[in-house]
């Protein structure tokens, strides 16, 4: 039986004026799975959530959530989704419980004791406006808005932008609370790489308004490795190693962060080379800047 796609977009394109933002961008993510959308800041992050969310107009290509265009998305898909954009905006003269209150008569299914444990685990006062709260309140809130209907994809473009360390993890918790059945799909961008190796199960990085990787977290640590080499004699500085994404050459040593190490791969080097050869894990961190990095780019060429 296959998985049912909650997500997918086909060569994707969105423009503003002559301005190319994303450039052909094929995704399918399915029910229960948990994406992080990694990239630099105007690599077309927020621009793709907005064009899946149906606020912004796709340029070409299409896009699908539930199997139906987000630009004229019905009443019981909107009802299935959660979103939390950026910059979260609501009524100021109204209180948290009066918020909370106004956007659950929308959801007939909005589980109420779930909204009562995260104000309280995330310890917000009921009865104060929303005008007032802070970045980091307000942002507790809108995930509340979002969580409160148990919605079947979450959309979260930043969502702990604001928090402290101490809600972040709290969010983490709630985040893992409600995707531990893998019936519920969740997309969320972010530049905190340690949160999404805590809770996303596939990774997506958009480069360039491209989307240069999108595999499951496990499969992209064990491609991506540091191999540190050392020989008897100097290493040429045309030295190479098949998926190299970085080649540092320095005398008798080099630094390589390539994609898909093998041990074949490290025992060829050792033999051709004379070498000794080292094998490094990298964390979801380096991984993103190694790919980030010039192609094997090397001191003097």
């Amino acid at each position: 039986m296959m998985s049912e796609l909650i997500i997918e977009s086909q060569s994707l394109h969105r423009s503003f004026g002559s301005t190319a933002v994303l450039k052909g961008i094929d995704l399918s993510i399915q029910r229960g799975m948990v994406v992080g959308l990694l990239g630099v800041n105007g690599s077309g992050k927020s621009t793709l959530i907005k064009c899946l969310l149906g606020l912004l107009r796709v340029s070409a290509g299409q896009a699908r959530v539930f199997g139906e265009d987000p630009w004229v998305l019905s009443g019981a898909a909107k009802a299935r989704l959660g979103y939390v954009p950026q910059d979260v905006k609501l009524y100021p003269w109204m209180t948290v419980t009066q918020v909370i209150g106004y956007t659950a008569a929308f959801y007939p299914k909005w589980d109420f004791a779930l909204s009562e444990k995260l104000i309280r685990r995330w310890d917000l006062d009921r009865d104060r406006r929303v005008g007032p709260l802070s970045p980091g309140q307000l942002q507790k809130l809108g995930l509340i808005l979002a969580l409160g209907h148990r919605p079947d994809l979450l959309i979260l473009d930043e969502p702990v932008a604001a928090l402290d360390p101490v809600a972040r993890r709290e969010f983490l918790k709630s985040l893992l609370e409600v995707t531990q059945d893998e019936q519920h799909t969740v997309l969320f961008s972010t530049h905190i790489t340690s949160d999404l190796e805590r809770v996303a199960s596939h990774v997506a990085l958009l480069k360039e308004g491209r989307l240069a990787l999108f595999e499951d977290l496990d499969t992209i640590k064990d491609r991506v490795k540091r191999l540190r080499i050392s020989t008897s004699g100097p290493l040429p500085h045309s030295f190479s190693v098949t998926g190299a994404l970085r080649t540092e050459v320095t005398g008798q040593t080099a630094l390589v962060a390539a994609t898909n190490v093998s041990d074949r791969m490290v025992s060829d080097l050792r033999s051709q080379w004379d070498a000794e050869v080292d094998v490094e894990d990298l964390n979801l961190e380096e991984i993103f800047l190694e790919l980030h990095q010039e192609p094997d780019r090397r001191p003097g060429l």
